[in-house]
């Protein structure tokens, strides 16, 4: 279960009176069920630049990275993952505009979601995601809508991390992905577009 000391760094950046983000204040919320060791989601954040957060379930919070190109299905795409605070479970179902003047200021859109495998070893023995991620390197299988198959996560010197798709059945080299104005949500199937102008009808 995810305590306050968690979300410390998350609570401080975000005024609650003006964000529609969960609060995940005393509990981790549901978890989402499947058949693997957690929930992973990838979300769309149109702020004050484009990017996509990947986020993975441990130690009862969202590990969360800022990958400004996107998780590739390519083994040969190295992509830069920049380590943000913890979120809460509740996280991983948010679509929305968050208001302006507040952190991360833009709309967001669930573009992925689904379960994971860990398939973290060290010297041979499996261990927890979390402790992978403590030691700098973690493996893991994902089951999504969208995204499928083994990727890694390892840490570099100057702290931040690659995510990088492994070699299986479910990576691919060719075609490139929408324009993320044309992406749709895993969720509502709505463009970035629709979320901001549904929210936008309900003020």
């Amino acid at each position: 279960m995810a305590t306050k000391r968690d979300l410390a760094e998350y609570h401080r950046k975000r005024d609650f009176a003006r964000t529609r983000e969960p609060k995940g204040n005393d509990s981790a919320g549901p978890r989402r069920e499947g058949k693997g060791d957690g929930a992973f989601v990838v979300q769309l954040h149109e702020a004050s630049t484009t990017h996509f957060d990947f986020r993975l379930e441990a130690d009862g919070v969202l590990k969360s990275w800022a990958v400004p190109k996107g998780v590739s299905r390519d083994p040969g795409d190295k992509r830069l993952a920049v380590p943000t605070e913890d979120h809460p479970l509740e996280y991983g179902a948010f679509e929305g505009v968050i208001a302006d003047g507040e952190y991360g200021a833009g709309t967001v859109m669930v573009w992925d979601t689904g379960d994971y495998r860990n398939l973290s070893k060290h010297r041979g023995e499996q261990v927890p995601l979390a402790e992978a991620l403590d030691r700098g390197h973690a493996a893991f299988w994902l089951d999504g809508d969208k995204l499928r198959g083994g990727y890694a996560l390892t840490r570099l010197r100057d702290g931040a991390w690659l995510l990088v798709k492994e070699r299986d059945k479910h990576a691919s080299s060719t075609g490139s992905p929408p324009h993320p104005h044309r992406m749709r949500s895993a969720l509502t199937r709505r463009t970035l577009a629709q979320i901001a102008a549904d929210e936008d009808a309900e003020r």
